[in-house]
C-alpha cells in the first residue's frame, strides 16, 4: 500500500518492538523518535494510521496529534500512553479527535486489530470521498466481516429504503442519499472491538459507551468525506427512539431527521427477520407485529404504517405517493 503507519515514541526499543511486530506480517511501518521528525514524515508521506506516544520530551502526543489534524485531517490518529486516566482521554477526544487509545503494554493481537480497523477506517475516507459505487460497497462488505451475523445487512437495509421511497415520491438524489446512508449507517462500528460485538450477554459501562459512540464515529467519518448531510443524519441517528429514549441525542418525535426514521424501520426489520447469534430470526408475521407493538415509542407511526403495507402487498406500492415531514 502506499499509505504508511507511522509509529511516534522516543524510546528506541518500544520503536524496535512495533517495526518487528509489523514486519512479521509483511508490513513496514515509518517510526520517530519526536514529534518534529514525526511532522516531517507527515508532510512528506502520506500516513494513514499515525501512533504516537503521549509522554515524550518536547511536544506531547496530544499536542502532536493535534497539529496532524489540520496538517493531515484524514490521518487517523492513535494515542498510546502507559497509563490511561480521564483528563488525558478527553484532551485526546476535544484536541485532536484521537480514534483510539492503546495502553503499554499492548496486547499484539489487540494492537493489530486497533491498527487494521484504522487502515479500513482511512480508506472508507477516501472512497467516500470518491464517491466510487462499487469501492463503498466493497468496503461495508469488509466492515461487516467484523461480524458475520450481519453479512449482507447493510444492502438489506437499502433495498427496504428504498421501496419506501418510492412510496413516498422522493426524487433521486434523495433517493441516492438514502441508499448511501443504508448502506453506511452501521460504519462508525469500524471503531467497536470485535470482542463487544460478539460479546453473548449484557455489557459492561465501558463496552455499553462503546456501542453507543458508534453513531459519532461514524457520522465524523461522513463529514470528513464531504457526504451530504441526509447520508450524515441517517448514520448519526438511526439509533434515535420516537419516544426520546434513543441514542446518541435523545432526539424526539420530528426533531429526529426523517432520513433516520426511514431507516431506523428498515434497520429494526431486517434485524428481526435475519438470524442472530442470540436469537433465530423471527417469521415476518412476527416481525410485522412486532414493529406494530413499537410504532409510537421506538419507530415513527406514521411511517411504520406505510412500511408494512408496502411490504405486505407490493402491488400497492407504486399506487400512492406519501411526503412525510
Amino acid at each position: 500500500m502506499s499509505e504508511k503507519i507511522l509509529f511516534v515514541d522516543d524510546e528506541d526499543y518500544i520503536l524496535e518492538i512495533a517495526q518487528t511486530l509489523f514486519a512479521k506480517k509483511g508490513i513496514r511501518i515509518l517510526a520517530a523518535k519526536n514529534a518534529v521528525d514525526a511532522l516531517a514524515l507527515i508532510r512528506n508521506h502520506e500516513i494513514a494510521v499515525l501512533v504516537s506516544d503521549n509522554q515524550m520530551p518536547g511536544m506531547k502526543g496530544i499536542d502532536l496529534l493535534s497539529q496532524v489534524k489540520t496538517i493531515s485531517p484524514d490521518t487517523v490518529k492513535i494515542l498510546m500512553t502507559g497509563y490511561a486516566d480521564l483528563t488525558t482521554a478527553i484532551d485526546a477526544i476535544n484536541k485532536s479527535e484521537v480514534f483510539r487509545f492503546i495502553v503499554k503494554p499492548w496486547n499484539n493481537k489487540q494492537l493489530f486489530d486497533i491498527i487494521e480497523d484504522a487502515r479500513k477506517r482511512y480508506a472508507l475516507i477516501k472512497s467516500l470521498r470518491k464517491g466510487d459505487e462499487s469501492a463503498i460497497l466493497s468496503l461495508v462488505h469488509a466492515l461487516e466481516l467484523k461480524d458475520s451475523s450481519t453479512r449482507g445487512h447493510s444492502e438489506r437495509v437499502a433495498k427496504y429504503v428504498l421501496l419506501l421511497a418510492q412510496e413516498m415520491g422522493l426524487d433521486a438524489d434523495t433517493k441516492r442519499s438514502l441508499k448511501f446512508g443504508s448502506w453506511l449507517h452501521d460504519c462508525g462500528k469500524i471503531g467497536v472491538s470485535e470482542s463487544v460485538l460478539h460479546h453473548n450477554g449484557p455489557l459492561d459501562d465501558a463496552d455499553m459507551h462503546m456501542v453507543r459512540n458508534h453513531p459519532l464515529w461514524g457520522a465524523e467519518v461522513a463529514r470528513k468525506a464531504r457526504l451530504p448531510e441526509t447520508v450524515v443524519n441517517i448514520i448519526l441517528s438511526h439509533h434515535e427512539r420516537y419516544d426520546g429514549k434513543g441514542y446518541p441525542a435523545g432526539l424526539k418525535g420530528k426533531d429526529i431527521p426523517v432520513e433516520a426514521r426511514i431507516v431506523g424501520i428498515a434497520d429494526v426489520f431486517d434485524a428481526l427477520t435475519t438470524e442472530r447469534p442470540y436469537r433465530k430470526s423471527y417469521e415476518i408475521e412476527e416481525a410485522f407485529d412486532i414493529l406494530s407493538s413499537i410504532k409510537g415509542s421506538v419507530l415513527d407511526p406514521v411511517l411504520v404504517d406505510l412500511f408494512l403495507k408496502i411490504i405486505r402487498n407490493s402491488d400497492t406500492m407504486a399506487a400512492s405517493h406519501h411526503k412525510i415531514d
